[in-house]
């Protein structure tokens, strides 16, 4: 009896380590399954065309022969200036600002925008209820920064919880805000061809185009704005069809006889610009090229200021690092019809401060 007694404890305890690893297994299957309904159950499903309310009131008018002013910047959620590092790009942070940090960007970039007086104001990466950027609305804050612009805000990021990585990203909710000291006849958000399958399609970005229509005084022409955020982490087909359908939206405005201006953080490099002075290491994320000549055809001119960097690598904080041997990029710019003289084009040198991103200006007359 002593002996089979002893046997059974022997035989039950595998028994009870099996349960136990299957009731974990079970645990993380229910879980998976969980997660996967719910990002099902609300992920954001633009339509191809969708109307965007636009805010605020403007009292500007433009004709043509008026010139005009135009400033990119793509703001980082206000959570990616000089102190922090991302794990997308080699570093190893998640959360880069707390509620402080965040407010302190934001009030910088604000300070400068103010003293750039652009007519109209192109931002990228705008959170208005995101956990990467402590529940903050920026666009709220930017439209109160500019009280006598119209303001139009198109998703791009909104996934109600990003469980990627540890610790998770959470909720974003992110988008192009397009500010205008003109009047807005109408904005509309188009989508761009999304690259990714499911289930990582659930969680990622539905990137857009925001198209802005300013009336032209005594013409029944219009001055087309687009701001842009093209893909970024893809194996670069995502960018080419993302491109091509820009191209498209493009020149069906400029067959309409319009005046098109559409600027933005490309995540590519024109062919024609310079970037000599910015060779990309090895192993550093490698920006991708739209070639001019796909847009000579059009009368396309292809802006990028190459004497200053539009972006730095997030591999690593900027303060405290060597500048003289850091990655740089040339991604922020613009492209502009040919009935559009440009007057201006230059990069703000503001030393990534407030965000990842330089700001580009462009000054320009509808001939």
């Amino acid at each position: 009896m002593g002996k089979n007694g002893k046997n059974g404890k022997r035989k039950s305890l595998p028994r009870r380590i099996f349960r136990a690893v299957g009731i974990v297994v079970l645990v993380v299957v229910v879980a998976f399954g969980g997660l996967i309904g719910f990002l099902s159950a609300t992920e954001y499903k633009p339509k191809e065309r969708t109307e965007i309310e636009v805010s605020g009131t403007a009292s500007e008018t433009l004709s043509v022969g008026d010139s005009v002013t135009v400033l990119t910047w793509n703001v980082g959620y206000g959570a990616l200036g000089d102190n922090a590092d991302f794990f997308m790009d080699g570093g190893t942070s998640v959360k880069t600002a707390d509620e402080a940090r965040v407010r302190s960007n934001m009030d910088g970039m604000i300070e400068k925008m103010r003293a750039l007086s652009p007519q109209i104001l192109l931002c990228q990466e705008t959170d208005r209820s995101s956990s990467r950027s402590e529940k903050i609305d920026e666009t709220a804050l930017f439209s109160e920064a500019f009280p006598q612009y119209e303001a139009a805000f198109a998703n791009n990021f909104k996934v109600a919880f990003l469980p990627y990585p540890v610790p998770p990203i959470g909720k974003v909710d992110s988008g192009l805000l397009t500010l205008s000291a003109y009047h807005v006849d109408g904005a509309e958000r188009i989508q761009l061809p999304i690259p990714f399958s499911w289930p990582v399609r659930m969680a990622n970005l539905k990137r857009c185009l925001l198209v802005e229509r300013i009336p032209l005084a005594g013409s029944d022409k219009q001055l087309v704005i687009v701001n842009l955020h093209l893909e970024a982490y893809d194996d670069g087909e995502g960018k080419i069809a993302q491109t091509k359908k820009l191209r498209e939206i493009l020149d069906q405005e400029a067959q309409n006889g319009n005046y098109v201006i559409a600027g933005g953080d490309f995540n590519q490099i024109f062919s024609s610009a310079d970037v000599a002075a910015w060779p990309v290491r090895e192993g550093m994320w490698q920006a991708g090229e739209i070639p001019a000549e796909d847009f000579a055809d059009g009368g396309w001119q292809m802006l990028m200021d190459g004497r200053v960097p539009t972006c730095r690598s997030l591999d690593q904080p900027y303060a405290g690092a060597d500048h003289e041997n850091f990655q740089y990029y040339l991604i922020d710019g613009f492209i502009v019809s040919r009935n559009i003289r440009v007057d201006l084009l230059e990069t703000q040198d503001f030393g990534f401060v407030c965000t990842d991103h330089n700001p580009v200006l462009l000054k320009a007359t509808l001939a």
